[in-house]
């Protein structure tokens, strides 16, 4: 919620600047912090109940609730998350500099979320609601019954829940886009979820073999990697 707060903070003002919105400001307001409030609550509980009947863990907040060391569940974590952020950020880098439409990039020029916003929101936020959440409701779906509950889940049912959860990150980027543009070209479509599909991907694969936090850190990771790159080549 924290990350969503500081995203409000930020988005709010934008709109007005934009000119007169079309209902009342708390309400507006309301409505966003009770949808995401819902969202989140939801998508915390999915994980709490779920993942530990298909194998998937976060096993640094666990730690936190019992008496097992934090940093002993942290260790094992860090390394794939941090390498996993370095890839993404330079990815990112790279790809929104060099591949992004030209009408995305001149409206990001005029509003682009602070890096605070990118990593509470994007790190921690979007991981719990599409990894935490999602996908492992899709994995244990695909184990409740097409595998019947019988053993561990299979690869190719928890790749198949990392593609679909990361489509829907990338999709989910879509009407932001919109606001920002005003109207959705194929390319701009094409871009948005392709690039966002791709770490989602990345992410989802950290969640299952590493652990919740490992994408949380990657993600995070990602976007300081890309902002300090950007500090660095302007």
């Amino acid at each position: 919620m924290l990350g969503v707060a500081v995203l409000l903070a930020e988005v709010v003002p934008q709109l007005l600047a934009d000119g007169p919105i079309s209902a009342p400001l708390w309400l507006v307001l309301t409505a966003s912090i009770a949808q995401s409030a819902l969202l989140l609550a939801l998508a915390v509980w999915v994980g709490v109940v779920l993942a530990p009947k298909v194998g998937l863990q976060a096993t640094v907040f666990e730690a936190a609730v019992t008496t097992r060391s934090i940093k002993s569940a942290l260790r094992p974590l860090l390394l794939p998350g941090l390498v996993g952020g370095m890839l993404g950020g330079v990815g990112l880098f790279a790809i929104g500099s060099y591949f992004s439409p030209a009408a995305l990039a001149e409206v990001e020029q005029q509003f682009s979320p602070s890096i605070l916003a990118r990593v509470l929101y994007g790190g921690i936020t979007e991981e719990l609601l599409l990894r935490w959440g999602l996908l492992t409701a899709l994995v244990w779906l695909a184990w409740r019954f097409l595998q019947h509950r019988s053993g561990s889940p299979r690869p190719i049912y928890t790749w198949f829940a990392i593609v679909v959860s990361a489509l829907i990150f990338g999709a989910g980027h879509l009407p932001a886009a919109a606001t920002l543009v005003g109207e959705l070209t194929t390319d701009v479509v094409v871009f948005i979820v392709t690039a966002n599909t791709v770490f989602g991907v990345l992410f989802g694969y950290l969640y299952w073999r590493y652990g919740l936090e490992a994408a949380i850190i990657a993600h995070a990771s990602a976007h300081l990697v890309n902002y300090f790159l950007g500090l660095a080549i302007a």
